[in-house]
């Protein structure tokens, strides 16, 4: 990028365009206009109205600086503080992992499925940014929650996204190692969460921009599996009589989770959920009624 060219906003676009694509980034272009937007404090459709328009110095300087990031690993939305996830923009960092359009397509399932059920109160285990709990009372108008997380980095991102959205009257955050921070004989009409799910050897060989969220996010043990172990234990105990419970997983996993539930005995009602991919990304299943 030399630094006597006149760089108007179509010339950035194309000229980052094509170093992304030669870095091997994803969506090189949705990137080079979703960081030049926020350099520029506008919508994206701005820079499709205003192509000709010169960029201010110091403005093209900050833009190179969030070029160098990016192709340094660092995701767009680590470098924005921000991502949309279903519908809401979230505001994320370091210390939280980057909700994901993969998660979209199972939590919008279990919305529609509990949107029309007033009232009901349920946990999100490993909260992160609070996304998935937050969108889900976002769009469950009546209903309140429990967001639960290890780090106390991550549950400030969570807090703060659940004031932006005013949500703050039905939401509460805990800090707490997963199910252990549920009190004994504390139950919810449902229990949602994305836990860590790689397996430990298979962090090192993860996409760049992955390795650089926070790894408590990521590992979940030898075969991944740590997590669903604890879920298959105790989540149960934490459950309402035909209380439901939601679970990412990785790919290949399914069987594994699946599994794991079952052999309790404690669940029925179950329901593997797809991505748009045709990808199973995430276990639905309820709390069998004692007999």
């Amino acid at each position: 990028m030399a630094g006597n060219t006149i760089w108007t906003i179509k010339k950035l676009i194309q000229w980052t365009t094509h170093y992304f694509e030669q870095h091997r980034i994803d969506s090189p272009r949705l990137d080079a206009e979703l960081l030049l937007a926020h350099v520029l404090h506008k919508p994206r459709i701005y820079l499709y109205t205003e192509f000709d328009l010169i960029v201010e110095p110091q403005e093209l300087a900050q833009y190179r600086t969030y070029i160098q990031k990016r192709v340094s690993g660092i995701s767009t939305a680590a470098i924005l503080g921000e991502k949309e996830f279903m519908g809401l923009t979230f505001a994320v960092n370091d210390h939280v992992l980057i909700p994901r359009p993969d998660t979209e397509t199972w939590l919008e399932k279990v919305i529609q499925y509990h949107r029309n059920e007033p009232g009901l109160y349920v946990a999100d285990l490993g909260t992160g940014s609070g996304a998935i709990l937050l969108s889900f009372l976002y769009y469950c108008k009546e209903d309140k929650g429990l967001g639960v997380d290890i780090s106390p980095e991550a549950l400030a991102v969570a807090e703060g996204n659940g004031k932006k959205f005013k949500l703050e009257d039905r939401v509460s955050w805990r800090q707490g190692d997963y199910l252990t921070a549920l009190e004994e004989g504390e139950v919810f009409d449902g229990i949602l969460t994305n836990p860590p799910y790689i397996p430990s050897a298979d962090i090192e060989g993860l996409e760049q921009e992955v390795r650089h969220e926070p790894l408590l996010a990521l590992d979940g043990g030898k075969d991944g599996l740590d997590f669903y172990r604890k879920l298959a234990v105790s989540a149960a105990d934490h459950l309402k009589e035909g209380g439901f419970l939601a679970a990412e997983f990785g790919i290949h996993q399914s069987d594994a989770v699946v599994n794991l539930l079952q052999e309790t005995g404690k669940f029925d009602s179950f329901e593997v959920i797809t991505d748009y991919g045709g990808i199973e990304r995430a276990v639905y299943c309820r709390k069998k009624a004692e007999a």
